[in-house]
């Protein structure tokens, strides 16, 4: 018993130092903890999971003055000049999103249920319905995207080409339909993670969400 206290207190002293950069897993414990994997590609944010500390990311500026991890932005490039030359026109609405630029965006939701006479708890809680904790936002990554109509497309158009495809070019619908009790976050067409063309077919031919695809790597 002495031992195993040992080897805890040894595992918590490295999880919480301020050297280490992981985010612990306090709700799928494997061993003693669960770290992030190395690969920049599959780290896991949500809202057990926060950006990992020291989190850094070089961006690429699109032309329609969002910005993206320049990491995927070839892939990126490549999957919206295919889906043009289909005769489909997708434009890229929200890209990486700062830390600060998601607290604004907290804080709006907040401000505008306490307008309506809600408690700031009560305020925060309805505003978590529709827009993440800072800290725990993929778009903090920069390797998310959210996706919608340009040109003449509609958004059942550009939704149905990228659900068909997007996995030959590494990206994942990140929050389907049938996932919400795993990924805690309702159905969007719209919001596409960069996970690397691997990991996406992978996710695709087993019909899981994130979370379960590295719960079982």
């Amino acid at each position: 018993m002495l031992l195993l206290i040992l080897v805890v207190a040894a595992e918590a002293r490295l999880l919480f130092s301020e050297d280490y950069l992981g985010t612990p897993d306090l709700s799928a414990i494997t061993g003693f903890f669960q770290r992030q994997p190395a690969d920049w590609r599959l780290i896991l944010v949500n809202a057990d999971h926060a950006v990992p500390k020291g989190y850094e990311v070089e961006l690429t500026h699109l032309s329609n003055g969002v910005d993206v991890d320049s990491r995927i932005y070839p892939d990126l490039q490549r999957m919206f000049d295919d889906a043009r030359a289909q005769g489909v026109n997708p434009t890229v609405v929200e890209g990486y999103r700062s830390h600060e630029a998601q607290a604004a965006m907290m804080q709006s939701y907040v401000d505008r249920y306490a307008a309506q006479g809600y408690s700031q708890s009560e305020a925060r809680e309805m505003a978590r319905e529709y827009v993440a904790e800072p800290g725990t936002s993929e778009h903090e990554l920069g390797i998310a995207v959210d996706v919608g109509p340009a040109g003449s497309s509609t958004a059942d158009q550009v939704y149905g080409w990228l659900a068909e495809h997007a996995w030959d070019y590494g990206f994942i619908l990140r929050y389907p339909a049938d996932g919400e009790e795993i990924t805690g976050i309702a159905y969007e067409p719209w919001h596409y993670r960069y996970v690397g063309p691997e990991a996406a077919q992978e996710i695709r031919a087993r019909g899981v969400t994130l979370e379960e695809y590295l719960k079982k790597r």
